[in-house]
């Protein structure tokens, strides 16, 4: 029977998937099959494969801004103890003078991807026949395209695993095969239907939203920070989406589905990467899951970061 494991997308909030996994694997001892990542899951996958949760954690509890961005269109400022994002306008006129076609350029981000995906690695989970998927949005053919490490050079697939975490228009546009790719998120961002289509037949899916809304956004102050709330509103339904579809897929198909939600917001916007944040979250997930498996266990308090 295979079984697999689903990261939905989330930025920063990975590391919360990533103590979910950590519990799930080295405490549960689960053994998958399949990985299927999307955004920030895809980044996760080829780790997990291979069961390096320790590797996994170090790397996402020591990102910053810097490690992501080559070019980071954000200003990020502590109001009243709040992280307040505006646009850094110097950084974004000078991506559109040389004729970017987005605010920011994540390429350090694909430099991290080629220095923690390594050859052997790659090489490693096709020996093992561990089937790693990475989702990404093709905007030319308007097309959901799931890559496979199997079907993959190795350069080819650190550039899905990149093309699938860029979030444009804050992030690089990736272009490859005369078409332009971006975040997988903006179509999927919870492959639980695909993994099922490959034929999962128990799947755990972490999710990295709340499972009810527990959050009305502040009023937006420019057009910047109003484009982020209605990306997000709208990623919000695609997510929910995806998981309605998920979930009749799972019942159709006689699937065992596990779905494993933030029990709180973690934060508001999720390109703020805070490693001080992202290790606690890590924390949190480990926890969480913890608690989700034995529910007598009632320690467990879960609190609001920003």
């Amino acid at each position: 029977m295979k079984k697999a494991l689903v990261i939905s997308g989330g930025g920063s909030k990975g590391a919360f998937a990533g103590g979910v996994a950590e519990f799930l694997m080295n405490k549960k001892h689960k053994e998958y099959d399949m990985y299927l990542g999307t955004s920030t899951g895809s980044l996760m996958v080829s780790h997990l494969a291979l069961g390096m949760i320790n590797e996994l954690k170090e790397l996402y509890t020591n990102v910053t801004q810097r490690t992501i961005f080559s070019n980071n269109p954000f200003r990020i400022r502590n109001v009243h103890g709040v992280k307040v994002v505006s646009i850094r306008h110097k950084n974004t006129f000078w991506n559109l003078l040389n004729g970017r076609k987005t605010f920011g350029e994540s390429k350090n981000l694909r430099k991290l991807i080629r220095k923690n995906v390594t050859p052997s690695m790659f090489q490693t989970i096709r020996r093992n026949n561990k089937e790693v998927v990475v989702t990404v949005a093709n905007i030319t053919t308007n097309e959901i395209e799931y890559k496979s490490i199997l079907d993959c050079s190795y350069e080819d697939f650190c550039d899905w695993i990149w093309g699938s975490c860029n979030y444009v228009p804050f992030m690089s546009l990736l272009e490859k095969n005369y078409c332009q790719y971006a975040d997988g998120g903006f179509g999927c961002l919870v492959p639980i239907r695909e993994a099922i289509e490959r034929g999962a037949k128990e799947i755990d899916a972490i999710i990295l939203e709340t499972e009810v809304n527990q959050i009305n956004r502040m009023p937006s102050k420019n057009p910047f920070s109003l484009m982020l709330d209605v990306f997000g509103f709208m990623l919000e339904h695609v997510e929910k989406h995806n998981i309605t579809i998920g979930k009749l897929s799972a019942k159709h198909n006689d699937v065992k589905l596990n779905l494993y939600y933030t029990p709180t917001v973690l934060t508001t916007n999720s390109l703020v990467f805070d490693k001080k944040l992202m290790t606690k979250w890590w924390e949190q997930g480990y926890n969480y899951a913890k608690q989700k498996d034995d529910p007598s266990m009632n320690d467990f308090r879960p609190e609001l970061i920003e």
